[in-house]
């Protein structure tokens, strides 16, 4: 999926979890099949997920994202009644794999990617309640770091500007770009607060069309209150989609901005996966189809 990307193989993984952690020792290990894109996983004993990440880099940076990951896996633990992983080891570099990594608990259940809550009213509902926990976390006088999604939306044209070109034979990029240039102008209205930051598919769990936990939530953070609406567009189909809106009382600016933050996240996703990670371009593909529905 990535140029610099590593690979980890179950040997590798033994090696460093009996190396490390003496009280893991001799445990089951067995690599975790997922449509991820930062991390590969293994499962140890069916109780800890080891993820180790897949773009080379910095070790030093490596650790400190990761630990800034753990600090947020903290803060969200046990503040809705969805579970979420908790932080439980932080691994270091060796037998030839180059950069820390993480354990956590492991969630049990079906990522949403295999299991599509998208007409499940109940399902949104859960979600809504899900955003509005996050949402009620102090952010201590915390405010958008910069990076990525959720401050201003202009700040991401050279990068659309990138899927546009690479978009051409993919998508109706005319019809696209007319969108971007309305949806890049919202204004911000309301301040900064906590957002899981990613709610795609692949990072909710699903039981019987219902949410039974949340996965991926090192990037937990102050942002923009309109971020976390991406997930009415990548998960929910029309129906479900305008229960949520309701249970979180969105306005017209809010809702917009939601959909601008999808738009950005599932352009880029469409082009740069196309071939190495299908799910997640098809993923892309049906949330730009919903938005353009709507538009």
């Amino acid at each position: 999926m990535h140029a610099n990307q590593l690979t980890v193989s179950a040997d590798t993984v033994r090696e460093l979890v009996d190396q490390q952690f003496p009280e893991w020792h001799g445990l089951p290990i067995r690599a975790v099949a997922s449509h991820g894109t930062a991390n590969t996983l293994f499962l140890i004993d069916d109780e800890f997920a080891a993820r180790f990440p897949l773009e080379a880099g910095d070790a030093g940076a490596t650790r400190q994202r990761l630990e800034s990951e753990a600090q947020a896996a903290h803060e969200l633990l046990g503040r809705t009644r969805f579970p979420t992983p908790e932080p439980v080891a932080l691994g270091e570099p060796g037998a030839g794999y180059p950069l820390p990594w993480s354990v956590q608990t492991w969630l049990p259940g079906t990522v949403a990617t295999d299991d599509d809550p998208g007409e499940s009213v109940e399902f949104a509902h859960d979600l809504a309640e899900f955003i509005h926990g996050v949402r009620t976390i102090d952010t201590r006088g915390r405010t958008f770091s910069g990076e990525g999604r959720g401050g201003d939306l202009r700040s991401h044209d050279e990068w659309m500007k990138t899927c546009f070109e690479h978009s051409e034979r993919l998508l109706d990029v005319s019809r696209l770009r007319t969108i971007w240039s309305v949806l890049r102008d919202l204004p911000r209205a309301t301040a900064d607060v906590m957002t899981h930051g990613d709610l795609i598919p692949g990072n909710v769990l699903v039981t019987d069309s219902r949410l039974t936990g949340v996965i991926d939530v090192g990037g937990l953070g102050p942002a923009d209150p309109a971020l976390d609406l991406v997930g009415a567009w990548h998960l929910l189909d029309l129906g479900p989609r305008q229960s949520l809106r309701d249970d979180l009382e969105c306005d017209d600016l809010e809702w917009a901005r939601g959909k601008a933050w999808a738009f950005q996240q599932a352009l880029g996703t469409v082009w740069y996966y196309v071939d190495s990670n299908p799910v997640m371009s098809l993923m892309g593909q049906r949330t730009l189809e919903r938005i353009l529905a709507d538009a």
